[in-house]
């Protein structure tokens, strides 16, 4: 990293309120700050998450559909999940009803959007929401996922509440993050490419350059995977495991409902 990239540690467990990426803010103020990030990227979102992943999000994304391997009937929420990507991979592998809630409207369109474009009009739910207080029922959902959102959550251990008191006993939650490198030598290259590459590819492509840096420094403050799978066992989940793709680039975290 050069003289301009802070060191990219995670916040101790219930201080990331406090941070806007490498930005200290006030945490009443960052819900406001993410809502307006994801406006902006909102239109281009796949392709944001292909600059940030080379493209391997989607296959990511197969491979938490495969630890799901949904049910007839059973029922989803996907929390952060506007553009609809794992609502629509659930449906399609033979899953129930979904509920999509995400905290930005303007998502939430590109998933309704989407949603016609491929004729899933039957079995959808679009509603907007924050992780931290969700307009859900308690205990009436089978699964809850969350894919690349937890980390932009004010207060995660609220979220974590929250993905607890939804999920009926025996349900099952999911997550899928960015996460942190495991290999040096890989962690290196991929400093390199967020803070250096990522931010001027978002300029170019996206014409947001803040956005696209503010993504790559969320992933760094946002907890390694041990310390999640703490938070989340103490939000009452069970059988906590984490599941590392691509050396640590990414990591499925799942657990059950008790």
């Amino acid at each position: 990293m050069n003289d301009q990239t802070p060191a990219p540690n995670a916040v101790p467990a219930g201080q990331e309120a406090q941070w806007f990426g490498f930005r200290p803010v006030d945490p009443d103020a960052k819900a406001g700050m993410v809502r307006a990030v994801f406006d902006s990227v909102a239109t281009n979102y796949d392709l944001m998450n292909d600059l940030m992943s080379g493209g391997i999000h989607r296959l990511w994304k197969d491979t938490l559909m495969g630890m799901i391997a949904p049910k007839a009937g059973e029922r989803l929420l996907d929390v952060a999940g506007g553009t609809g990507d794992i609502a629509f991979r659930f449906r399609e592998a033979g899953g129930g009803p979904v509920v999509v809630c995400d905290l930005t409207e303007a998502m939430l369109r590109v998933g309704r959007g989407r949603a016609i474009d491929r004729g899933l009009l039957d079995g959808l739910t679009w509603v907007t929401g924050d992780a931290m207080k969700l307009p859900v029922a308690s205990r009436s959902m089978d699964v809850y996922t969350i894919a690349f959102g937890l980390r932009n959550v004010t207060h995660i251990d609220q979220a974590l509440a929250e993905a607890h008191r939804v999920l009926r006993p025996g349900g099952r939650f999911f997550c899928l993050e960015f996460s942190r490198v495991v290999l040096p030598v890989m962690r290196e290259v991929y400093d390199l490419y967020s803070f250096q590459v990522l931010p001027r590819l978002g300029r170019l492509v996206a014409g947001d350059e803040e956005s696209y840096r503010y993504l790559a420094e969320s992933i760094r403050r946002f907890p390694e995977q041990q310390a999640l799978v703490k938070r989340i066992e103490a939000a009452g989940f069970a059988g906590v495991r984490v599941r590392n793709l691509s050396g640590g680039i990414a990591a499925i975290h799942s657990g059950w409902r008790v």
